[in-house]
């Protein structure tokens, strides 16, 4: 890093002079983890455990709104098949990083 340094190769980089961002939610994600979903955000890809995990909470909201019996277990149907799938794609990531 010194090397890299004293050749001016860390001069000019994106962010330089700035305070690094704050990211909350990387404690609970692992180092490893956290580095990929870093690149991916980057990149502009969403990683689909994050997409089901949005679309899983919009589904809360909008349970949250419903009054009627049919509605409501129609949406809790629709929640439990969100999550469902939020935890297969979490499980397969896991197996993907453990080798």
């Amino acid at each position: 890093m010194l090397k890299a340094l004293a050749e001016g190769k860390l001069t000019g980089l994106a962010g330089e002079g700035k305070p690094l961002p704050d990211h909350p939610g990387d404690a609970f994600v692992s180092a490893g983890d956290a580095v990929g979903f870093r690149i991916m955000a980057e990149a502009g890809v969403l990683p689909e455990e994050i997409a089901l995990k949005k679309q899983a909470a919009a589904q809360r909201a909008h349970l949250a709104t419903l009054t009627d019996p049919g509605d409501r277990k129609a949406a809790m149907a629709e929640l439990a098949r969100i999550e469902l799938r939020q935890s297969i794609a979490e499980e397969a990531r896991r197996k993907f990083f453990k080798g």
